[in-house]
Parts: C-alpha cells; sequence; structure tokens
C-alpha cells in the first residue's frame, strides 16, 4: 500500500493495530516466552518445547486455546491461567514491536502531508495499550490518536468512530478506514467512510527468540 494511491482528499486515516501496522504474532510469541520462562522456573518444565507448544497450537488453533492445549498437554495447574491472562496485559516484552515497513512509510507520509491518524483498535484496552507502548514508532508518538473501541462498542460497531468524528470535527468523506478483516469492512461501511485492506504480509518484519 502507498500513500500515493490513496485519494489525496482524504485528510483522516484510521488505522487497527494488530496485523495491520505490526503482526501481533510478534507480542503472542514474546508473551508465550516470557510465560514458559516462567513454568521452567516454578514447574521445571522445558521452557523451548512448551513454546513451541503454545506457537503451534496460536497458528492451528488461535490464541483463545493456546492456555488450555498447554494444560492438557503438559498438566500445567489452572491456577497458572491467572498468570498467563496478566502476562498476557502486562508483559514487558525483550524485544520492540516493529512495525511493517510499508505501514511504517505510510504513516509518515500521512504526517508529512499534515494529516490526522487514528488507530481504533478491538481488544482488552489495557493488553492494546501496553502493545501501543512497546511498538517502535520511529518518532510517530505525538501524531498518533488512540482509540480502545471496547470502551464503547467493539467494531463493528460504529460508536469509537462516531466518537473521534464528533471529536475532531470530522467529514466522512474525507476519511478512510485501513484495517484487515471482515469486522473492519463492516465498520466502515456502517460508519459511512471508505476502506482499503491493509493486506499485510506478517513474515515481512517477525521476530525470533531463542531460549
Amino acid at each position: 500500500m502507498k500513500y500515493s494511491d490513496i485519494d489525496p482528499r482524504k485528510n483522516a486515516f484510521i488505522f487497527e493495530l494488530d496485523n495491520v501496522l505490526y503482526p501481533e504474532k510478534d507480542y503472542l510469541y514474546q508473551v508465550y516466552y516470557l510465560f514458559t520462562s516462567f513454568l521452567e522456573y516454578t514447574e521445571l518444565i522445558n521452557a523451548k518445547d512448551a513454546t513451541n507448544l503454545m506457537i503451534n497450537t496460536y497458528l492451528s488453533e488461535g490464541a483463545d486455546a493456546v492456555f488450555d492445549r498447554l494444560k492438557d498437554e503438559l498438566e500445567i495447574d489452572e491456577k497458572y491461567r491467572y498468570n498467563f491472562n496478566h502476562l498476557n496485559k502486562t508483559a514487558k516484552l525483550p524485544l520492540k514491536l516493529l512495525l511493517h515497513q510499508e505501514m511504517l512509510n505510510l504513516l509518515q507520509e500521512i504526517v508529512i502531508d499534515r494529516k490526522k491518524i487514528f488507530i481504533v483498535t478491538n481488544g482488552d484496552p489495557g493488553q492494546q495499550l501496553n502493545k501501543i507502548k512497546q511498538a517502535e514508532w520511529n518518532g510517530l508518538e505525538p501524531y498518533l490518536i488512540c482509540y480502545f473501541a471496547n470502551e464503547t462498542a467493539p467494531k463493528p460497531g460504529t460508536d469509537s468512530i462516531d466518537l473521534l468524528i464528533k471529536d475532531h470535527n470530522l467529514q466522512r468523506r474525507n476519511m478512510i478506514m485501513i484495517g484487515n478483516s471482515e469486522i473492519d469492512a463492516q465498520c466502515a461501511e456502517a460508519s459511512g467512510i471508505d476502506y482499503m485492506s491493509a493486506e499485510s504480509n506478517e513474515s515481512s518484519k517477525s521476530i525470533t527468540i531463542t531460549n
């Protein structure tokens, strides 16, 4: 996606965070690494094998199945679910979250052109804020305006979009949403604003953690 491909009349850009601006797995895999390192210390499990199990479960069954699979396969006590959920929201990551290069380029060009950037993201607000704080924004932080959709109504609900339009006195015809899912597309349509798919390549900027 290039800035030059977007209608120059657009003056406000709305982005989802996960798998649009950066690969979500780069956050989750580091959480898995930290959690299994903790379990290796407390339960004497093999952290590398446990991390691989969590990653494979995420890839095949999704993030919601990860702890249950770990619990069943390695007989992890249910009491550790709290630790895992807490870590998911508050983890201090070993490595910064890196933006997709094409998205970084796009954000920088939007800033140069003095247009507005919004992040409207679904998910737990605390967790999403933790991700935002640990991303490498390359100096773009002052230009980002963030709305956590779950504080009003998760997308495809339009409450957060309606709120930012009111807060910043925007015209819907001059806005565009850039996302990666049917939920984002439905939200844009219901909000009466244009939509573009990010078409992110998650392998373009992946991270590696070794035990």
